[in-house]
């Protein structure tokens, strides 16, 4: 009975370092297993009578425990009985089992690293080896045990980010040979732009592989890759479409490591490395900051960069924008009669419709004030006054018929959202006015919106040129009206010269116009802070999440970025 248990203990618990604890055969290891059983087992004890298990939080016992049993038999290659350490044994053995079937990862070392409460980070290497080519792998991961019931056994939480950090629900770790060719991304200048050089453009020279590697003329390579759900493979169409959710199937699959180089293909964009270049330090010195900066003259997009490099918010997002959506609703007034630049407008303090009572920051009022003080000082009251000679899907027309927001229908060359203006009622459809309610948008869609109101034409923004690949680009179905588009063009100007926006857009240039903005969001205590403006032919857009006001937020991130791109 020695000699057996002694052999079964050498077979499944090779190896794992944490720390200077080492769990290897017998010994504290063994006894820490012993006393908690293994998942598989039965809650009883050896005399077959019920175990009497802990309620609430896990313990530091249990989690060393339940980590160390999970990644003792992971490292063993035996995914039945990892699984079992597991609240879900079916996804989990599938996740480890095509860890070495299909990603090809074997000579697995896993080493567990410090446990936070219920979390445990550990460190995973191997080998990855496929048709003769193999090549060392190392990441680091991180598990949480928890309590599950009715038995109250402390087990893993189950996560794909368990079994790589890039993984997501329905995402598979795949070894092949590549879905579709690398590709040689290149501005509009030919500089080679690579994710080294400019971080933020990760996701996009992803995207930019998934739909142009196969028409750019390169071959394929060897990888190990992160397959995104909803596709059998990394050749899945991505018509740059785009959706409003962050982590769906719109996120390009992704390159994990490289066993043998395929033969790049050439893709031409629009982005500028100058530009871009100012974009990425810019948004490195904030938290959770994007911009994106365009000619309003083409729709050509110049720069798109995020402090965060996983989801693209500068092109995906979809976040309340605010103020900076007053330049559509102002829009709306001024071509519907029910505001004129110069005419007295009403801007209290306080304005109520549909059951809300709206306000202006800091509670101001302008006395005997016309529309451009207020659009310069971003009163709210002065739209929601509005509301009530309004029709409920009167924004959601404009937006769309004169600035092409909310059709999906834009193909940018990469997956983007085209934004999203629905039709609301009651408080709902005043708040929208403000750029809360339902309305949604990134700083794609508001870079647009800034530069259809400089020009009066809505040009869809692209980052790839159209003839690449022959698509056609999204229009518009009206002009804005001349007189309405006069008047918009001289409010933002003299926000940008002597209104909200003036103090960040000082000493930027003589021909500029901007926008503030602020939205309030469900569980922050800070707003998202917005701006949006244009020099010349360059128009920029920035969001920074729970940066506060826009003007002292976003606006010195767009001013800098638009002087560089000079």
């Amino acid at each position: 009975m020695g000699k057996r248990g002694r052999a079964r203990r050498r077979r499944t618990h090779p190896a794992l370092i944490g720390g200077v604890v080492a769990v290897v055969v017998g010994g504290a290891g063994f006894a820490a297993y012993s006393m908690y059983g293994t998942a598989a087992d039965e809650d009883t004890t050896a005399g077959g009578t019920a175990k009497t298990l802990k309620a609430g939080p896990v313990t530091a016992a249990e989690v060393l425990a339940t980590a160390d049993g999970f990644l003792t038999a992971w490292q063993a290659g035996n995914a039945a009985k990892a699984a079992a350490y597991t609240d879900d044994t079916v996804a989990a053995q599938t996740a480890l089992t095509g860890f070495r079937k299909n990603a090809h990862i074997d000579d697995v070392t896993l080493t567990r690293g410090e446990a936070s409460g219920a979390a445990m980070t550990f460190k995973v290497s191997g080998t990855v080896s496929y048709k003769g080519r193999s090549k060392p792998l190392a990441y680091d991961s991180r598990l949480t045990v928890v309590r599950r019931a009715p038995h109250g056994k402390p087990l893993v939480g189950w996560q794909p980010s368990v079994l790589h950090p890039d993984l997501k629900q329905g995402d598979t770790l795949v070894t092949g040979e590549a879905g579709d060719p690398p590709v040689k991304a290149v501005d509009r200048d030919g500089a080679e732009l690579t994710e080294a050089d400019y971080p933020s453009l990760g996701t996009v020279l992803d995207g930019l592989r998934e739909k142009y590697g196969k028409k750019a003329g390169g071959t394929a390579g060897i990888e190990l890759r992160v397959v995104r759900g909803g596709s059998a493979d990394a050749s899945r169409k991505d018509d740059g479409s785009g959706t409003n959710e962050e982590g769906d199937d719109e996120t390009p699959d992704k390159t994990l490591l490289t066993l043998s180089d395929g033969t790049p293909g050439t893709v031409k964009t629009t982005l500028s490395a100058t530009v871009q270049a100012a974009a990425e330090r810019e948004v490195g010195e904030r938290k959770r900051a994007s911009i994106v900066v365009m000619k309003p003259s083409t729709g050509e997009i110049l720069a798109a960069a995020n402090s965060s490099h996983g989801f693209n918010t500068a092109l995906q997002g979809s976040l309340a924008p605010g103020s900076t959506m007053k330049i559509v609703t102002a829009s709306m007034l001024l071509e519907k009669d029910l505001a004129s630049i110069d005419k007295p407008h009403p801007c209290p303090k306080y304005a109520s419709y549909g059951g809300w009572k709206f306000q202006n920051v800091e509670k101001f009022e302008i006395k005997n004030g016309t529309f451009r003080s207020s659009f310069a000082a971003s009163c709210n009251t002065a739209f929601i006054t509005q509301a009530e000679k309004l029709d409920d899907d009167d924004l959601t027309r404009q937006a769309q018929q004169v600035f092409g927001l909310g059709l999906n229908n834009w193909s940018i060359g990469v997956s983007s959202f085209d934004g999203a203006v629905p039709v609301q009622s009651n408080a709902q459809m005043a708040a929208s006015l403000l750029g809360q309610g339902g309305v949604r948008m990134n700083p794609l869609n508001v870079a647009s919106v800034i530069s259809t109101a400089k020009t009066g034409v809505f040009r869809q923004p692209y980052l790839v040129p159209p003839e690449v690949d022959g698509r056609t680009l999204a229009t518009a179905a009206r002009k804005l009206d001349a007189s309405a588009q006069t008047q918009l063009h001289a409010l933002l100007n003299y926000t940008a010269t002597s209104g909200s926006a003036a103090e960040a857009m000082a000493g930027v240039g003589s021909d500029i116009g901007g926008k503030t903005g602020s939205a309030e969001v469900d569980g922050q205590t800070e707003p998202n802070g917005w701006f949006t403006a244009w020099r010349g032919d360059l128009a920029a857009a920035a969001v920074v999440q729970q940066g506060g006001r826009g003007g002292k937020s976003a606006g010195p991130l767009v001013a800098a970025v638009l002087k560089a791109g000079s």
